[in-house]
């Protein structure tokens, strides 16, 4: 009944244990219980469900979110994990969010996570028609009061991470890495957080370029080529394998990755296997430098026990009320963070350079370095930050356009 896409091959040809649990309705998913302190699962506990865009062993985005509320549930007591995964038109043809979610709430779940800016509208179609329910979209912004997009809804919470200061990092080490000056971003779809980070990442590329490598701005190249989704899709989006190649192939040395799953680090390794000198930085998950260790310039990743468990113990204890969560980088625990949900892991890759990288997250620390000041401008000319000023929260979350200096189109 569920379809094995490409992207779940595909992980599985790189030693990826693919796993499909019990069935959910219509879909694939399974659980985790918890029964520390509690009855046993399946009599009486806090039933959490997440529902997850792509596979839950990607090495990205989706890998990281399933670890992040298992260890989430084994910090609140008498909670039992139900969850679907590849909830996405190409493995579950029309097979909406909602309903996958209604799913799991007919199953006893009482609170729901979606983990993918694709379904901010199914988030809110879910809380407004299980109010008793509390409903986090990992992503978006309803929550939040002072965006553009404000839902008075009472149990809908929004959760994310500033990925903008990891992807600056990520930036950093690929300008560091990098010998022929041309950086490839491989980017999923076009939107407000896409257009965000990649232009992050070439802020912080820009940044070490010119201030460690003392290159001028001129000599860098920054190019993102979108795929159309945040994996692959045949048939509907650019093959991400494809994409990397085409980089290594056309004198890219370093390749960042800004989707859910390892093509950069996967096909790096094959050229490098093959006598090209290039690298590549990982996205979302802590261990991606192993896949290919020798080539890894770092990993920026998100921690999401730490608001995930936050929010559960709230909900469980009945005093969630809805949130907007846009939690930093714990600056003193970069690796392992305690505090805020965002972390750096370098890689092997790095070497010597590893010294600048270090300076410029101390920089970044002490607020010395602030890339948002101005002027920034887009990539039509126009002034994202104007010179003297710094960029608000706002200006940051609704980016409209690449900056100027990015190769790639703004929409």
């Amino acid at each position: 009944m569920t379809k094995i896409s490409k992207v779940s091959k595909f992980l599985g040809q790189i030693g990826l244990t693919v796993v499909l649990g019990s069935i959910v309705g219509a879909c694939g998913g399974g659980s985790t219980p918890n029964s520390a302190g509690s009855p046993a699962a399946g009599s009486g506990d806090y039933v959490v469900g997440m529902v997850l865009v792509g596979p839950k062993n990607d090495a990205g985005w989706n890998q990281v979110h399933f670890e992040g509320i298992q260890s989430a549930i084994q910090k609140v007591a008498g909670t039992k994990l139900e969850y679907v995964d590849k909830v996405n038109p190409g493995d579950r043809p029309n097979v909406k969010g909602s309903q996958v979610a209604d799913d799991l709430i007919a199953k006893g779940a009482k609170f729901i996570i979606f983990n993918s800016d694709d379904f901010k509208d199914d988030a809110l179609e879910t809380a407004k028609k299980h109010t008793n329910v509390t409903v986090i979209h990992a992503s978006g912004d309803y929550a939040w009061k002072d965006g553009k997009n404000f839902k008075n809804q009472a149990n809908l919470g929004n959760i994310m991470g500033r990925m903008e200061y990891g992807k600056m990092i990520a930036g950093c080490t690929a300008a560091l890495g990098t010998e022929t000056g041309k950086i490839g971003y491989l980017g999923p779809l076009i939107n407000d957080e896409t257009r965000r980070y990649s232009s992050a990442a070439f802020l912080g590329a820009k940044y070490c370029w010119e201030t460690y490598r003392k290159r001028p701005a001129s000599e860098l190249t920054f190019k993102v080529t979108w795929i159309g989704f945040w994996f692959n899709i045949p048939g509907k989006t650019l093959d991400p394998t494809k994409v990397a190649d085409d980089y290594y192939n056309g004198g890219f040395d370093v390749v960042m990755s800004g989707i859910d799953t390892p093509e950069a680090a996967v096909q790096g390794k094959k050229a490098a296997e093959a006598g090209k000198k290039v690298k590549y930085v990982h996205y979302d998950l802590p261990t991606g430098c192993s896949l290919a260790p020798s080539i890894c310039l770092g990993v920026p990743f998100y921690n999401w026990s730490i608001p995930y468990a936050d929010a559960l113990q709230k909900a469980k204890d009945g005093k969630y009320t809805s949130e907007f969560v846009w939690s930093g980088p714990d600056w003193q625990n970069l690796t392992n963070p305690t505090a805020g949900m965002i972390g750096f892991n370098p890689g092997q890759a790095l070497g010597e350079n590893q010294k600048f990288l270090d300076e410029f997250v101390k920089g970044m620390s002490s607020g010395s370095i602030n890339l948002y000041k101005g002027p920034i401008k887009f990539q039509d000319g126009t002034d994202f930050v104007k010179a003297g000023e710094t960029a608000t929260e706002q200006q940051i979350w609704y980016m409209p356009q690449l900056l100027a200096g990015m190769d790639g189109p703004s929409k």
